[in-house]
């Protein structure tokens, strides 16, 4: 499988409605995408996740569900 570094910007002022979600919800990851790590920055503006997967497009279902509330960056320019 391979591994990604998913960076997570979160939008001004979304901070506790992100944490709401998680708390609720988990991560809402798809089949076939799994959560590894994950770093909080300490401003607690961004998140680092590693991830692996053998099917990049997973990322896609993952990501709308939190695209609301976050902008996505990854080291290995994951498409939405």
């Amino acid at each position: 499988m391979k591994k990604y570094m998913v960076i997570e910007n979160y939008r001004e002022g979304c901070f506790d409605k992100i944490y709401e979600r998680f708390h609720t919800n988990d991560r809402m990851l798809p089949e076939g995408l799994f959560f590894i790590e994950s770093w909080l920055e300490i401003s607690g503006k961004r998140c680092f996740q590693l991830m692996e997967t053998e099917n990049p497009e997973t990322f896609k279902t993952w990501i709308k569900n939190w695209e609301d509330l976050v902008d996505f960056e990854s080291s290995d320019k994951v498409q939405t």
